[in-house]
């Protein structure tokens, strides 16, 4: 991490809990690319790396097999806003912006209610701040590249 990254961490982020999001998008995917879910847990030593005590780690790992596209069954991830919403959450971390959301409504309602709140995000690529101009208009790139990618692949049904 650069200093410039490690510099958006402040005292109040590290007063408050680390959540780490989870999920890969088909039963299939979680039983056959267990790569990425230990790509994805790995990211809880950026978070120790950043300040946070491996306690203040919460892992929400609830919404593995299901898809991004939308918010509807995936438990995890309402839970996961309504803990950033009450304050709860210094920094989320997932391992690239399309676990959290494939669904461009979803993923900005998150990233208003993190600038709102102070909480930072973390991805593989970097640290973000959501209330600084420059993260958030990559953030929202990211989450728009996400979604076209996801809404043009061929129709594959879950397994």
């Amino acid at each position: 991490m650069s200093i410039e990254q490690t510099g958006k961490v402040t005292a109040d982020h590290l007063r408050r809990d680390a959540y780490l999001y989870v999920r890969q998008s088909s039963l299939k995917q979680v039983v056959n690319n267990s790569e990425s879910t230990q790509r994805q847990y790995a990211l809880r030593g950026r978070a120790v790396a950043l300040g946070w005590e491996d306690s203040q780690i919460i892992v929400i790992d609830s919404d593995q097999g299901r898809s991004g596209s939308s918010t509807a069954g995936r438990d995890g991830f309402q839970h996961l806003v309504a803990e950033v919403s009450v304050g709860h959450a210094g920094i989320v971390l997932g391992l690239e912006v399309s676990r959290l959301a494939r669904n461009n409504t979803d993923w900005h309602r998150l990233l208003e209610i993190c600038a709102l709140s102070g909480t930072l995000i973390l991805d593989e690529d970097g640290l973000y701040d959501p209330r600084s101009f420059n993260d958030r208009l990559v953030l929202g790139m990211k989450g728009t590249m996400s979604e076209a990618l996801c809404r043009h692949r061929p129709f594959q049904p879950q397994q």
